[in-house]
């Protein structure tokens, strides 16, 4: 039915065609969807295309008393004595003409679907250079004598993970959006790219993942390849995600090159969802390492433990200014519980430590915060490091990353402030590495570019965070900053209005997943027709809206299920 004329265009005095928008009748049986595309007959032989974003039905009744008043005055068994004419008119808006031509349409040009590659040229799909998959779309789905289109969506690599735009931002409520499966799709499919540039001609543009498991064990085993032992037909739905895999250009296979990091647990607490017989496992293979914090090296990090604490007068940051400078006896100290005491010293008031500039209220202030976080049961504050036991400190790690390498940091069990501070710490050292602080240090050879990956942005980037939070600042440095240096963030939250505008206004692509209404309701979705502000209270899983600046549209795609290893 491709090509064939399903209606015309409709052109009135109170509702006339424009350069943007156009309506088209067509008949009230025929199924259309909104982001559907046509295809407008125009001047000079040339034709335009529209996206589907709106449809309605009307009847010649003048008003809704004329059709209760045929209805025998509202009996809903009587059969109307007057046959209503009615039609569907839809609304769409105009993507691209075929030669350039945007004068309104016609009235009564003829309308008509478009084929699979007529789709391709109008959402500018085709000639895509760096071509990066970020899912399929499926249009004319239910429309009768037509075949269901599915075409595979790319996007211009450079216009995600730079040099031309960068940053991902994903919103959606939580456990219907599938914000954490999209994410590591797109993740894998950048890695696949890659892997095989490496391959091809060693290629200098290279790229590195980091990644943040929050919640259980999400992220624990994405070089595993996922059994689909959760679905009802689990060889079926195998079968089925390996042939999409398949068809969109990427490997059937999980992540390479990955790397693990365990919170390090004492004996009075196990910080991790992973049993302790895999976290052994991993460790003995060499893929998997413990991390801690040791006063010497990570005391300059004092400032990440107050990312949430409003600090108007700048108290804690005279506090962390001189601990970390050394004055006093903090210049002799080398491990977490002599700095607690010492900052216990500093709290009493018949103290012979003195200090003018900073009161007795302040130290104390400034030893609940550190000492709720130091010595609170886990031991991720530690007094050395034994690499023999495979521990290790995040910076250390980090520093040395290679390309194509995949490293996951779990803190999911940890508390929130602990989260805040591995993270910060995370985010300075890769912000410290492609500034090239670094560049003398042994093994240090980094990736041109390293992606970010974090769930649960809002705990760290809300519009509500404190002015001087250190975390705050640095994401906001790697949004505004981040692409020229090569460091990408893809970033996660429930709802999108909640983070900080500077972030969300600095991020190339969008992906908004399943949300409520209410959260549509709010200015940060004021560009977004109101039809598609419906849909997205009913997308289903993996299924998003996505908006990058080379489509000419709004896209509705779908992915398919993740390829490594779920927990449910």
């Amino acid at each position: 039915m491709a090509n064939d004329i399903i209606g015309r265009i409709l052109a009135t005095e109170k509702n006339p065609t424009t350069i943007d928008i156009f309506t088209f009748w067509t008949n009230p049986q025929l199924v259309l969807n909104p982001f559907d595309v046509v295809k407008v007959q125009h001047v000079n032989n040339s034709f335009s295309y529209g996206v589907i974003e709106d449809i309605a039905h009307i009847t010649d009744a003048a008003s809704f008393l004329t059709n209760f008043i045929s209805s025998d005055f509202g009996d809903v068994n009587a059969e109307e004595n007057t046959f209503r004419i009615g039609m569907n008119y839809v609304t769409a808006k105009v993507i691209c003409n075929t030669a350039n031509i945007y004068i309104p349409l016609q009235n009564n040009a003829k309308v008509m679907l478009a084929t699979a590659e007529e789709i391709n040229y109008a959402l500018g799909l085709d000639g895509i250079r760096n071509p990066l998959v970020c899912g399929y779309l499926e249009m004319y789905n239910g429309t009768a004598n037509c075949e269901k289109v599915t075409l595979p969506v790319n996007l211009n690599s450079k216009f995600i993970i730079g040099p031309e735009g960068a940053h991902l931002n994903i919103s959606g409520i939580s456990g219907l959006a599938a914000k954490t499966s999209y994410a590591m799709f797109l993740l894998k499919a950048i890695q696949d790219i890659y892997i095989n540039k490496s391959r091809k001609d060693g290629n200098e543009d290279s790229v590195a993942f980091v990644l943040f498991n929050v919640k259980g064990k999400d992220l624990l085993a994405i070089d595993q390849i996922n059994d689909f032992a959760d679905e009802q037909v689990p060889e079926e739905a195998k079968t089925e995600t390996l042939k999409m895999y398949q068809q969109l250009g990427l490997s059937a296979e999980p992540f390479k090159n990955v790397h693990y990091y365990y919170p390090y647990s004492d004996e009075s607490y196990w910080n991790t969802y992973m049993s302790k017989e895999d976290v052994a496992d991993n460790i003995t293979i060499k893929k998997a390492k413990l991390f801690k914090y040791i006063y010497q090296n990570d005391k300059d990090n004092l400032d990440l433990m107050f990312a949430n604490i409003d600090d108007p007068t700048q108290t804690m940051e005279s506090v962390i200014s001189y601990i970390i400078s050394g004055q006093g006896e903090f210049g002799t100290i080398n491990k977490w519980n002599d700095f607690l005491e010492a900052i216990k010293d500093r709290c009493k008031t018949d103290s012979l430590i003195k200090d003018k500039e900073i009161p007795v209220v302040s130290w104390r202030k400034f030893y609940r915060i550190v000492n709720k976080s130091i010595s609170s049961s886990g031991g991720i504050f530690a007094s050395n490091i034994n690499e023999s036991k495979a521990e290790t400190r995040i910076g250390d790690a980090l520093k040395c990353i290679k390309k194509n390498e995949v490293h996951v940091i779990d803190i999911a069990k940890l508390s929130e402030d602990k989260q805040a501070y591995v993270f910060g710490d995370a985010i300075r050292i890769i912000y410290d590495l492609q500034l090239g602080q670094y560049s003398e240090d042994e093994n240090v050879n980094p990736p041109s570019k390293i992606i970010i990956f974090i769930d649960e942005l809002n705990k760290y980037a809300s519009k509500d965070a404190p002015k001087n939070s250190p975390i705050l600042r640095q994401v906001l440095d790697v949004a505004e900053r981040g692409r020229s240096l090569g460091i990408i963030l893809f970033a996660a939250e429930q709802f999108r209005s909640a983070i900080h505008d500077r972030v969300t206004g600095n991020c190339s692509t969008h992906a908004y997943g399943r949300t409520n209404s209410i959260e549509v309701t709010k200015s940060d979705y004021k560009s977004i027709p109101s039809v598609y502000k419906t849909m997205m209270t009913r997308l289903k899983q993996g299924e998003y809206i996505i908006q990058n600046p080379i489509f000419r549209s709004l896209l509705n795609i779908k992915f398919p299920k993740p390829i490594y290893k779920q927990f449910k």
